[in-house]
């Protein structure tokens, strides 16, 4: 799948998380994340967000993510949703 423009989804509440997607110049998938359990969680919330981008087949995508303590779910869920918007023309 080809990221055309930048998109989010989600928010900054507890509970949440705020991904930003954008185009990759480079061709590879760079993720930064900031998380307030990074410590106890940010593995697994490194490897959710890599499955959900291997799952939709992104091999090119800058996404930044923001999270304030979601559970898998939400993360897959806000990742497919940012994505899918950011392919919509």
């Amino acid at each position: 799948m080809k990221i055309s423009k930048v998109a989010k989804a989600g928010t900054l509440e507890s509970n949440d998380v705020f991904i930003m997607v954008s185009p990759n110049e480079d061709n590879t998938v760079d993720i930064k994340l900031e998380s307030i359990v990074m410590k106890q969680f940010g593995e697994q919330i490194l490897k959710v967000i890599e499955e959900t981008l291997k799952d939709l087949k992104v091999e090119s995508v800058s996404l930044k993510a923001q999270d304030k303590g979601a559970l898998d779910y939400t993360i897959r869920a806000r990742v497919e949703t940012a994505i899918k918007r950011a392919m919509e023309s």
